[in-house]
């Protein structure tokens, strides 16, 4: 073997050194996890792929983030809980999800408590809004940093629904949050909670008969294959919150707070916007692929049926909570 001569030595140990010092930098840099339940056709996980690269633009490489969408890092509950375990850095969470947590969050999904995309806009943009993130914080240490408007859902079925007493006895899926309890329990539906991942296969074997989601989500999981009606009863909006890690986020300097605040807000807004004009389009196109779309619902009546639920045991909110979301609709 030919002997390194003293100047090959010394550039080897210069060389070392150099890469011993670069790596002593590395852990400055945060590889974060962004974990949600949606397929990525659909525009929540589009989003938050760009948020990753902006995140990692804007910081330099100081934050990259990976995202895993459909249910990789597990079921939405599973994500959340992952918050309190350090399993997860940044997750997509439903209201309904959160409010385990701290109840009044519920409101942000109680059902037919917003009148339109306008009263959810005026929500994201409240004190109400900066109230709910104030209190979740002080329950679980975690900050929501943005809200996404998911949608307005509907019933999707294997018979035409028009009326509350349609849905009585109905074997229907509805996610594994007690909120959702509350429009199945007003039309004596028979509620199944099962895993988002597992409902396609829960409809197409039979193990129940219906489901509800708003359309976007309906056409994005291709629940539509293994129903013959979509039900337009508009029953509950849907509001993700996108939530970062307690201690995570009082681990950032001030600069990176900001930037992440930033991004997955913009995130969010986008995201919204492309829910809300995919809706308005979609009817139309599940009648092209041979569901019936049943625009004929009562919806008044469902209304009526739910409205009484809204004070009482079965609401995780208060009712100051209630009123101030109501008033954001004038």
């Amino acid at each position: 073997m030919r002997k390194l001569s003293v100047l090959s030595l010394s550039l080897l140990l210069v060389v070392a050194a150099l890469a011993l010092g670069a790596g002593a930098a590395e852990p400055d840099a945060m590889e974060l996890s962004f974990a949600h339940v949606y397929e990525p056709e659909l525009a929540y996980h589009q989003e938050a792929v760009w948020a990753a690269e902006q995140i990692a633009e804007r910081t330099d490489g100081r934050i990259t983030v990976t995202v895993y969408p459909a249910a990789q890092l597990g079921s939405e509950s599973e994500i959340v809980e992952g918050l309190d375990l350090g399993t997860t850095d940044i997750v997509y969470g439903g209201s309904a999800f959160l409010a385990g947590d701290f109840g009044n969050l519920a409101i942000a999904e109680a059902p037919f408590v917003f009148q339109d995309y306008n009263h959810w806009m005026a929500f994201a943009q409240s004190d109400l809004f900066q109230d709910l993130v104030e209190g979740y914080r002080n329950a679980t240490s975690h900050e929501i940093l943005a809200p996404t408007y998911y949608g307005l859902r509907h019933v999707s079925s294997n018979v035409e629904i028009n009326t509350p007493e349609d849905m009585e006895g109905l074997a229907i899926r509805v996610p594994d949050a007690p909120l959702y309890l509350m429009f199945t329990d007003a039309v004596n539906a028979s509620a199944t909670p099962i895993a988002f991942d597992e409902v396609y296969l829960a409809l197409q074997q039979g193990v129940v008969d219906a489901q509800e989601n708003p359309l976007p989500t309906i056409r994005g999981m291709a629940f539509y294959e293994v129903q013959d009606y979509i039900n337009l009863t508009g029953h509950l909006t849907n509001t993700l919150m996108t939530v970062v890690r307690g201690d995570l986020w009082d681990s950032l300097s001030a600069e990176d707070q900001e930037i992440l605040a930033e991004v997955l807000w913009e995130a969010a807004m986008r995201s919204s916007d492309a829910i809300y004009e995919e809706e308005l389009e979609l009817a139309e196109w599940f009648e092209a692929q041979g569901l019936i779309v049943n625009r004929d619902v009562a919806r008044e009546a469902f209304m009526e049926a739910v409205q009484a639920k809204w004070i009482g045991p079965d609401a995780p909110w208060d009712e100051e909570t209630l009123n101030r979301m109501l008033e954001l609709a004038d």
